[in-house]
């Protein structure tokens, strides 16, 4: 039962991620067309998000995800012909 509680938490946790895309892909849509540009935008994400993972989380959690990003982009996991949704 280990194995598959296990599979179904990862699926759970793969369609919330899913779903946490969408939204912020609608987001994302929506301040374009009301003219911002995509570093205001981008910008307004992160700080977000940083703050509320401050808000439930340590600072060294917060700065463990940056790290995690940062290695995914030096990776080109984020390159404009790689799609991950």
């Amino acid at each position: 039962m280990g194995q598959a509680g296990n599979d179904i938490d990862q699926l759970i946790r793969e369609e919330k991620r899913l779903t946490a895309v969408e939204s912020q892909t609608e987001a994302w849509a929506e301040g374009l067309s009301a003219g911002i540009e995509p570093e205001i935008i981008a910008e307004a994400a992160l700080s977000t998000a940083l703050v509320e993972l401050l808000r439930t989380e340590s600072e060294s959690a917060a700065i463990a995800l940056i790290e995690r990003m940062k290695d995914r982009i030096v990776a080109g996991e984020f390159g404009p012909f790689t799609t991950r949704h």
